[in-house]
């Protein structure tokens, strides 16, 4: 009771401050009386943020289960637009969010070709874009190239070559890559960085997907079989293919 009663105090010394601060610094005086509460009782503080990040993991752990449900009833709504590869009859979906700028994504496409080449009938891959924009300059632009090559019907060809030459991304890279798969280039570049172009605002549906999901990083793997659901490393990938009946 008494927590509940100091964080009130402190959001009412705080809303009494805001017609100040809108015209000027908070009050020196006010600053003293809350920083001397804080002082008193972190517990207050600390418990409130443990408060705060329950309800976010049990927002988040609900907003992962309707996807879960959506990927096992309703497969197409997930896929959406997205490319596939693999079997469209199995039942075992396997949606990858990945980064063309990415290492470890790079490491994953080599696998999951050994496993598409193991095991082509019994699941489909589904590629969900995810370029980490602050940390890979490159990563939407190739992810707009190759969602041009999709448009095309030569998405998985492009993306392998992206991946097999990620030490080259660029310009030159993406341009020379459409014209070895004969893609029309004027519609190409069009498509992916024309001003009429609307590549990135697909990506975009993506990347909110991924946000949405609390994905921290790339690759990230979710997975539906009738023995596995959710969540999923890619090590643990082949063992659940092997057991898939």
């Amino acid at each position: 009771m008494r927590k509940w009663l100091l964080i009130g105090f402190l959001c009412l010394l705080l809303g009494w401050s805001l017609p100040a601060a809108a015209a000027s610094s908070v009050n020196p005086k006010l600053e003293q009386q809350v920083l001397q509460i804080l002082r008193e009782h972190p517990e207050v503080i600390i418990e409130s943020v443990q408060i705060f990040e329950q309800q976010q993991q049990q927002k988040l752990q609900k907003t992962r289960q309707a996807f879960l449900q959506d990927l096992k009833t309703n497969t197409q709504l997930v896929i959406a637009e997205s490319p596939t590869i693999g079997s469209l009859q199995s039942k075992i979906v396997l949606v990858e969010f990945s980064d063309f700028q990415c290492p470890y994504c790079a490491e994953a496409h080599k696998t999951l070709k050994q496993l598409l080449a193991k095991y082509p009938d019994k699941f489909t891959l589904v590629y969900k874009h995810f370029p980490l924009m602050p940390i890979h300059d490159q990563a939407l632009p190739a992810a707009k190239a190759a969602w041009a090559a999709y448009q095309q019907g030569k998405f998985w060809e492009y993306h392998d070559a992206l991946f097999t030459h990620q030490q080259k991304l660029g310009e030159e890279l993406y341009l020379s890559t459409a014209k070895s798969l004969n893609l029309d280039v004027e519609k190409f570049q069009a498509d992916a960085f024309g001003a009429n172009s609307i590549a990135e605002q697909a990506i975009r549906k993506d990347i909110q997907l991924a946000e949405k999901l609390g994905l921290g990083g790339t690759p990230f793997f979710i997975m539906n079989s009738n023995n596995f659901s959710g969540v999923v490393q890619l090590s643990n990938i082949e063992s659940i293919l092997a057991n898939a009946t």
